[in-house]
């Protein structure tokens, strides 16, 4: 990419209006309540009934596979901070046409705050059933996620200090109740013989472990480490704050997901489970699971949980997402009018509103909460894999601004790209056929804006983009032809296999790509980290 030195002036003036106010203890918070979300009422439910007991061993792969992505995050936070810098790094790195196609994913990723409004309204349905049934909202439940949705909005308009405060007092609700929650329920219906009994440890076989982490929601609910990074342009000190709020966000929210999992699987009454865990249902997994328990306190407890845990995802996630598509307008991707930054607050307001209509959007195709994480965990991890390669070819390019706190990176990148793309496959055909096609609405959009500001011939920048195109294509492929909701014509662990050889192939390729991009086209920061 060519930034001219008057769009980089301007780039410059925004970012200068963000307020650096953040450090480790509100930036770990940030991370650990857009990690815990709707996720921790949800997903040991839908992963006990897709892996049974070996659920627990889907939430350790998703830990330490999350922390080896995080950790390629937490060098692009450290040494390249700026504000939604998950968005600039793939541009800076690879040029616009990846820079638009994952900058388009990651727009639809705004979807996911979708996901936590409909999460409350799913549990305020055991209340007002009117708002939520069967497995979609009702007109009623719609108009009130609107109402959510802008108050969010209205909450994240005033300034980053004010941001930070309110979710500290989030955060520190957000760990009590899931802690109670576990103590509670195996001081009152804990059940021994769990883990063998019922169809045995992993009842219907070890792939469904890998099946849990995307379609069970455990991906999605892991996902979100990288809220820390995209505040990094408002952070005191990113190299020392970033690196630590990443890896303790997630250390933290692991083990809770751990806790939550283990209490879910050994007190479901023996009676639910006649038909195997494929048959245990609940709209309010554990509300339902109190009040079973006769935890009437407890259920009380955690229906307003259901309230302040999505909500104070969400409010990250709308501070989030306001930050990439700031950064989006930076790239050029939206226009210039979004990339504004209100003067007496620090607050990106535009990107903010515009967010808000995305949410509305998300919330009327989609009817349910696991219906939108499928999708929306999907968009985050094309984000993960080009931050994978960003790191590569930044650290090839400027070995001298390495940060120091991943000394393995030349192995680390290339491991956390594959596992990413694992993470992708392992979504499913049901969900990549929608999500993957989506994401490459962004080579029209690249093709339509690059006129505003390129001085490289259009047939270059698409061989050096071109590698992100096959990329999805091989993926779409592959997932129809594959074991995971597939046709089934490459059968398990072959399809996996050759998945990862796709991509050891694709970041290599990608990498080798990036270096005669940023030869070319030196990436300018727009802040010093």
């Amino acid at each position: 990419m060519v930034v001219t030195g008057s769009t980089h002036d301007r780039i410059l003036a925004e970012e200068r209006r963000l307020r650096r106010n953040l450090g480790v203890g509100s930036l770990t918070a940030i991370g650990f309540s857009n990690i815990v979300g709707s996720g921790w009422l949800f997903a040991a439910l839908y992963a006990s009934q897709i892996a049974g007991p070996a659920s627990l061993l889907a939430w350790i792969g998703a830990g330490v596979l999350c922390a080896l992505i995080a950790l390629v995050l937490v060098e692009l936070g450290a040494t390249r901070p700026e504000g939604g810098g998950t968005v600039r790094w793939p541009l800076y790195a690879n040029g616009r046409l990846v820079g638009s196609v994952i900058g388009f994913a990651t727009l639809l990723s705004v979807g996911a705050n979708a996901a936590e409004v409909t999460a409350i309204i799913q549990y305020a349905g055991h209340y007002l059933p009117w708002l939520y049934q069967g497995k979609t909202l009702t007109a009623y439940g719609l108009l009130v996620g609107v109402a959510l949705g802008l108050l969010l909005t209205v909450l994240n308009w005033y300034g980053v200090r004010l941001f930070g405060r309110v979710n500290n007092l989030i955060t520190v609700f957000k760990i009590a109740v899931p802690v109670i929650t576990v103590v509670a329920l195996l001081a009152s219906g804990f059940q021994p013989g769990r883990l063998g009994d019922h169809g045995g440890f992993a009842p219907y076989g070890y792939p469904a472990v890998l099946t849990a982490l995307a379609a069970g929601g455990i991906i999605y609910s892991v996902s979100g480490f990288q809220a820390a990074v995209d505040f990094s342009g408002e952070a005191r000190n990113p190299k020392r704050t970033v690196p630590l709020a990443v890896l303790a966000s997630i250390g933290l929210a692991v083990l809770m997901y751990l806790g939550l999992q283990a209490a879910f699987l050994f007190t479901v009454p023996d009676s639910m489970l006649v038909n195997g865990w494929q048959g245990v249902n609940f709209d309010s997994p554990f509300g339902q699971l109190a009040l079973i328990l006769n935890l009437w306190w407890l259920s009380v407890t955690l229906y307003a949980d259901a309230v302040v845990s999505p909500g104070g995802s969400a409010f990250v996630g709308v501070a989030i997402n306001a930050r990439h598509t700031y950064a989006l307008a930076k790239n050029r991707l939206l226009p210039e009018y979004f990339m504004r930054v209100h003067e007496g607050s620090g607050i990106p307001r535009r990107s903010l509103a515009l967010n808000l209509v995305v949410i509305v959007l998300f919330l009327l195709p989609f009817g349910g909460w696991q219906d939108i994480v499928s999708v929306m965990g999907t968009m985050y991890l094309l984000l993960y894999s080009s931050s994978a390669v960003a790191a590569a070819v930044f650290a090839s390019a400027e070995p001298e601004r390495l940060s120091g706190w991943v000394p393995g990176l030349r192995w680390i990148a290339p491991l956390s790209f594959v596992v990413a793309t694992e993470f992708v496959y392992w979504s499913g055909w049901h969900d990549l056929r929608l999500a993957l096609p989506l994401a490459l609405i962004g080579v029209p959009l690249f093709l339509a804006m690059r006129r505003l500001e390129s001085s490289e011939p259009l047939l270059t920048e698409l061989r050096r983009g071109a590698w992100v195109v096959g990329y999805l294509l091989a993926l779409i492929l592959l997932s129809w032809l594959g074991t995971f909701k597939g046709a089934g014509y490459l059968p398990a662990p072959y399809d996996s296999l050759i998945v990862a050889v796709l991509g050891a192939g694709v970041f290599a390729l990608a990498v080798r790509s990036g270096r005669a991009h940023l030869a070319a086209n030196p990436a300018r920061p727009t802040i010093a980290p």
